[in-house]
C-alpha cells in the first residue's frame, strides 16, 4: 500500500499529546495505519491576505509538480523499456527509497532557505520544477525521434517476405546486372506451389507462408511476367540491386544504434537524478500547503502537530471514521459537507474537506504495476 495520508491537528497542552492521541486511536488497540511524524520547520507565517492567495496558488503548484513527477517516471519505464521491473529500483528520493523518504522526512534547508519567505520558497520549487519539465520534453524528443528512426529501419527489415527489406537476403550471384537485354526480378511464392516450379532459382525461404525466388527474364517480358504473376497469386517485388544503397542502409542502422546505446546510460542517469528533485519539491509543496492550511484553520501562534499515516488497506473506511471522532470538534460543519458542494474559499472538487488538514500523498506514479 503506497497511498498516505498527511494530516495536521492543533496541539493540546503540547503537540506531543496530539500525537499521543492518535497513536493510541490507530495503532496501539486497532492496526488501523503505520504513523510517522511529519517534521514541518518553523516558517515565515506572512500575513492572513498572503496566506489565502497562497493556498490557492500551492493547489495549482501540487498538481503541476505532481504530473511532472509521474511524467519522470512514466518515461523512466519507457526508456528502459525490457527492464521494466528495474523501474521501481532507479525511482529513488535523495538514494532512498520513496516510501523511506515520505515517513522519514526532513525539510532540505539548503534547497529552501527557511527564512525566506513561503512565497518565494513555493517560487523557487516551481522554477526547479518547471525546468525539469522543459528538460524533459528536449530530452524525450530528440531520443524519442532517435529511437523511433532505428525502429523504423529494424522493421523494414522484420516481417514476412511481402514487405520487410531484401537487401540482408539477396546476393549479388543473384542478379544478372548491367545487361541490356536481360533483367532479374524477385518473385515471392506461396508454399503451397513450390513443388510445382523448376525454373526459378530459389534464394531462402524466410518465412512460414512463402520463400523467394529470382527469376531471369528479357527486359521485354516484364509486364507479361508481371501479369502471369498476379494470375497465379505470386507476388513480384519491386527491387533494384544497388551496393551503395545497401551499404549505405547498413551503416546508418549501425550508426543509429550506436547513438542509441550512448545516450541511454546518460539519459538514465538524468531521469534518475531530476526524478529524485521533482518528488522531493513534490513533498515540500505538501509540507507547504499543511503548514499554510493549519495556520489558516487553527490560528496564531502556530501549534499544530503535522503527522504522516500510511493507511492499512483493509481498514481505510474505519480509520475515517476514527479519525472523524478524533476530531470533529475541530469543525463541526465538516461532518455535512459533501465533497460534490461548490463552497466559495473551498476547493472541494479537488480534495475532499475534513475537520482536520488533510492530503493525500500517491506514490503509485506509473500506469503499470511493476
Amino acid at each position: 500500500m503506497t497511498e498516505f495520508w498527511l494530516i495536521s491537528a492543533p496541539g493540546e497542552k503540547t503537540c506531543q499529546q496530539t500525537w499521543d492521541k492518535l497513536m493510541l486511536a490507530t495503532t496501539r488497540t486497532n492496526n488501523l495505519s503505520t504513523n510517522n511524524k511529519f517534521n514541518i520547520p518553523d516558517l515565515k507565517v506572512g500575513t492572513l491576505d498572503v496566506l489565502v492567495g497562497l493556498s490557492d496558488e500551492l493547489t495549482k503548484l501540487d498538481t503541476f509538480v505532481e504530473s511532472v513527477v509521474k511524467k519522470v517516471a512514466q518515461y523512466m519505464a519507457d526508456v528502459l523499456e525490457d527492464s521494466r521491473d528495474k523501474v521501481q529500483e532507479n525511482l529513488l528520493a535523495n538514494g532512498v527509497d520513496l516510501v523511506t523518504y515520505i515517513s522519514r522526512f526532513q525539510w532540505d534547508m539548503a534547497k529552501y532557505p527557511i527564512k525566506q519567505s513561503l512565497k518565494n520558497i513555493s517560487e523557487i520549487i516551481s522554477k526547479v520544477t518547471t525546468q525539469i519539465d522543459n528538460d524533459l520534453k528536449a530530452r524525450a524528443s530528440a531520443y524519442n525521434n532517435l529511437k523511433g528512426n532505428l525502429q523504423n529501419l529494424e522493421r523494414k527489415n522484420a516481417g514476412s517476405l511481402l514487405t520487410r527489406s531484401l537487401a540482408d537476403i539477396v546476393k549479388k550471384d543473384d542478379f544478372v546486372l548491367d545487361s541490356e537485354y536481360l533483367v532479374t526480378m524477385l518473385v515471392v511464392v506461396p508454399k503451397l506451389v513450390h513443388y510445382a516450379i523448376h525454373v526459378l532459382h530459389i534464394i531462402r525461404l524466410q518465412d512460414i507462408d512463402s520463400g523467394l525466388f529470382s527469376v531471369t527474364l528479357f527486359r521485354k517480358a516484364i509486364d507479361d511476367f508481371k501479369h502471369k504473376a498476379r494470375e497465379n497469386k505470386f507476388t513480384v517485388r519491386e527491387f533494384l540491386y544497388n551496393e551503395e544503397e545497401m551499404k549505405a542502409d547498413k551503416e546508418e542502422m549501425t550508426r543509429l544504434s550506436t547513438d542509441k546505446k550512448k545516450q541511454f546510460g546518460p539519459l538514465v542517469r538524468w531521469l534518475k537524478v531530476n526524478f529524485s528533485e521533482a518528488f522531493i519539491a513534490w513533498i515540500h509543496i505538501k509540507a507547504l500547503r499543511v503548514f499554510v492550511e493549519s495556520v489558516l484553520r487553527y490560528g496564531l501562534p502556530v501549534n499544530f502537530q503535522a503527522m504522516l499515516l500510511q493507511p492499512n488497506k483493509k481498514n481505510m473506511k474505519k480509520l475515517r471514521e476514527v479519525l472523524n471522532d478524533l476530531y470533529k470538534h475541530l469543525d463541526s460543519s465538516a461532518a455535512i459537507i459533501d465533497a460534490a458542494m461548490d463552497i466559495p474559499g473551498l476547493n472541494l472538487s479537488q480534495q475532499e474537506y475534513y475537520p482536520y488538514v488533510y492530503y493525500k500523498i500517491d506514490c503509485n506514479l506509473l500506469d503499470f504495476k511493476v
